[in-house]
C-alpha cells in the first residue's frame, strides 16, 4: 500500500497545531527534559540540507524522551541579525527587518513541513527588543563588573572602587589589561573621565584596541572564518588588518575556572584534551630583553613570555609580531621602506593563515636586543609567524629547538646553538624536551653567586633554576599564561543590537536598566558614513537624556 505522504502529513500537521500537542506546562509530576537546537539565520534561500541533518535527529530523541514520560521542552527560534541581511538591504534599499520577516515565514513554512515537534510558543527572534533587552541587560552587569583572582568570580565594580579610595590598586589580585600601580591620594586627584579610564582596565566587559580583519567596502570588522585569501567570503571584497577600538569580554580572566571545571562535566576524556588545548595553560617566565643603541641601552624593553627559560643561552634573534606597538621604536631609518613593504603584505593575512602557513617570511627591524644572561647583542626581526594576541607579542628565538624558529635561522642564515648533549641539528630543529644540558657557562667560582650554570642539568631541573634565576636577579617574573583570549564583539554593522552605552565626554558610560531595551534608530542609509563611522553614526537625534548616544 503506498504511503500517501501529502494527505496523511497534512492531516496530522493540523492536529498537532490545533491541539497544541507540542506545547509545554509546567507539570511537576513529570521529570523534566530540555533538548535545544542551534537557531538558524534566516537568509533568502530558505533552509539548507544542514538544518534539517541536525534537527531530525535531536527531533528523534525529543520525541523517544516524551514516550518515556518526560516533560519535553523543545523550542525553535532565529538568529536573525547579521550582514547578509544588512547587504541585501544595501542592495535593494529594503529595510533589513522587512526581509528578515520574510525569510523567517519562509523558514516557518519549511519547518512545519517536515513535521517537527517543536514548541512554538516559546519561539525566539534575536532581533525582538524583548528578547535583547537581556542580552542588553547582560551586557550592563558584566560592564559593572570586575573579576576578582582570590575568590575567582566577578565582583561589583562599585567595591573596587571603594578599594581605590582607601588603599590605590596595591595588593588586588584582579584581572586586568595592563599592570598599573597606583595610590588612593593618586586615584581621589583623578578627574571623571581619569577614574573611568582606569576601570575600563578591571572590567569584564571593555573598550579597548584589538587588530580585526576590516573590509572597508563591507564597511565591517568579520571574523576569521568569513575571511579568505585576503578577500571577504561574501563579496570578494579586501580585508586588511587594522587596528580598533573594539568591544571585549575578559574571558581569559575565568580560562582557570574553566579548566578546573572540566573535571566535573561529563564528557568523553578525548573532548576534554580538545578544550585543554583550546584554553592553553603553560607556565614559565616572563623575561626582559632591553633594546641596545649606538649609546648603548636606550631605556626600551620588550617582554617575552616563554615556556623554556632554560633555552636562553641558545637565544640568537628575537622576534617580534607585525603588530607590535614597538615596530615605530625599533625600525631604524635604514630599515623604515623594507618594513613598511612587509606590513602591507602581511596585513592582508588572518591570524588562521598565518598559523597555518609554513613559508618563512620576515623583515630585520635594524635593532639589537640584549640578551640579559649572556650580554650578548642579537638581531631583532619582525615576522607574521609570531601572533601579537599571545604572550607579548614578542618572542626569543632558539632556532636549535623550535621548528619555526629553526626555518627561520636557516633561511636568513641566523645562528643556531644547541643547548641538549647529543642533539643533532645539522637538519632539523631538536624539539624534545627531555636531555642533559650544554653550552652554558662553566662555573665561575669567584661570581658563582651571580653566573647561570645549567651544564650536566636535566631539562626539568634546569626550567626550574632558570626560573629562580630570573625572578631573583630581577630579570623578570615567573608567570602562567593561557592561549585562551579575550572575546572581541564589533558593532560597525547596523542591523544587530545596539549596545546599551552612551558617552559622556569621550567615554562610554551604561544606560539604566529600567530604560532597556536600547532600540535601533531609523537612518537613511545602511552603509557607513562619509568620515568611517559605522551606519548608526547616520542615527539623527539618537540620545540619551541630554548626552548623545
Amino acid at each position: 500500500m503506498e504511503y500517501n505522504f501529502k494527505e496523511i502529513e497534512k492531516k496530522w500537521q493540523q492536529y498537532w497545531k490545533e491541539n497544541r500537542t507540542y506545547n509545554v506546562d509546567i507539570d511537576l509530576d513529570k521529570p523534566k527534559y530540555y533538548v535545544l537546537d542551534m537557531f538558524p539565520y534566516p537568509s533568502g534561500s530558505g533552509l539548507h540540507v544542514g538544518h534539517p541533518l541536525g534537527y531530525i535527529a535531536s527531533d528523534i530523541y525529543a520525541r523517544y524522551k516524551r514516550l518515556k514520560g518526560f516533560n519535553v521542552l523543545h523550542p525553535m527560534g532565529y538568529d536573525a541579525y547579521g550582514l547578509p541581511a544588512e547587504q541585501y538591504a544595501i542592495q535593494t534599499g529594503q529595510h533589513p527587518a522587512v526581509t528578515t520577516e520574510q525569510n523567517i515565514k519562509r523558514y516557518r513554512e519549511q519547518l512545519d513541513k517536515i513535521g517537527f515537534s517543536f514548541d512554538w510558543n516559546r519561539e525566539i527572534r534575536t532581533c525582538d527588543p524583548e528578547y535583547y533587552k537581556w542580552t542588553q541587560w547582560a551586557f550592563v552587569q558584566m560592564f559593572n563588573s570586575y573579576y576578582c583572582n582570590q575568590v575567582k568570580q566577578a565582583r561589583p565594580i562599585a567595591e573596587l572602587v571603594e578599594c581605590f579610595e582607601i588603599q590605590g590598586n596595591k595588593d588586588l589580585d584582579i584581572a586586568q589589561t595592563e599592570e598599573l600601580h597606583f595610590t588612593a591620594h593618586e586615584w581621589k586627584s583623578w578627574d571623571e573621565r581619569q577614574q573611568q579610564e582606569v576601570l575600563m582596565n578591571y572590567r569584564i566587559a571593555y573598550l579597548a584596541e584589538t587588530t580585526v580583519n576590516w573590509c572597508a567596502k563591507l564597511g565591517t570588522v568579520l571574523a576569521n572564518d568569513e575571511v579568505s585569501d585576503g578577500v571577504s567570503v561574501r563579496g570578494g571584497y579586501p580585508v586588511v588588518q587594522r587596528k580598533m577600538e573594539q568591544w571585549s569580554l575578559r574571558v581569559s580572566a575565568y580560562a582557570e575556572r574553566l579548566l578546573n571545571g572540566l573535571e566535573s562535566v561529563d564528557w568523553t576524556e578525548s573532548l576534554k584534551e580538545t578544550q585543554r588545548n583550546w584554553i592553553g595553560r603553560s607556565e614559565g617566565a616572563e623575561i626582559r630583553f632591553s633594546i641596545a643603541s649606538s649609546d648603548g641601552d636606550n631605556g626600551r624593553v620588550v617582554l617575552v613570555f616563554t615556556t623554556r627559560p632554560d633555552t636562553i643561552f641558545g637565544v640568537t634573534f628575537m622576534v617580534l609580531a607585525p603588530e607590535s606597538e614597538l615596530l615605530t621604536a625599533l625600525t631604524t631609518p635604514q630599515q623604515v621602506d623594507d618594513v613598511k613593504k612587509y606590513l602591507d603584505r602581511t596585513k592582508k593575512r588572518t591570524e588562521r593563515e598565518r598559523i597555518a602557513d609554513r613559508k618563512v617570511t620576515g623583515v630585520f627591524s635594524g635593532s639589537y636586543a640584549i640578551n640579559p644572561v649572556t650580554n650578548e647583542k642579537m638581531p631583532v626581526w619582525i615576522s607574521d609567524y609570531v601572533l601579537a594576541g599571545y604572550g607579548t607579542g614578542a618572542i626569543m628565538a632558539v632556532p636549535a629547538h623550535d621548528s619555526r624558529d629553526y626555518a627561520f635561522a636557516r633561511h636568513f642564515n641566523l645562528p643556531i646553538i644547541p643547548l641538549i648533549e647529543g642533539a643533532d641539528v645539522s637538519r632539523e630543529s631538536f624539539d624534545a624536551k627531555e636531555g642533559t644540558m650544554i653550552n652554558s657557562p662553566i662555573q665561575n667560582n669567584d661570581n658563582q653567586n651571580n653566573t647561570l650554570v645549567l651544564n650536566g642539568l636535566t631539562v626539568k631541573e634546569a626550567i626550574a633554576k632558570t626560573k629562580r634565576y630570573v625572578e631573583e636577579s630581577g630579570l623578570g617574573k615567573v608567570k602562567v599564561n593561557y592561549r585562551l583570549r579575550d572575546a572581541i564583539f564589533s558593532r560597525q554593522r547596523y542591523w544587530g543590537e545596539p549596545f546599551p552605552i552612551y558617552y559622556k565626554d569621550g567615554m562610554p558610560h551604561v544606560v539604566d536598566e529600567k530604560d532597556l531595551p536600547v532600540q535601533l534608530p531609523e537612518v537613511d542609509k545602511f552603509l557607513p558614513t562619509d568620515t568611517g563611522e559605522p551606519p548608526l553614526g547616520r542615527a539623527k537625534g539618537w540620545v540619551y537624556g541630554k548626552t548623545e548616544n
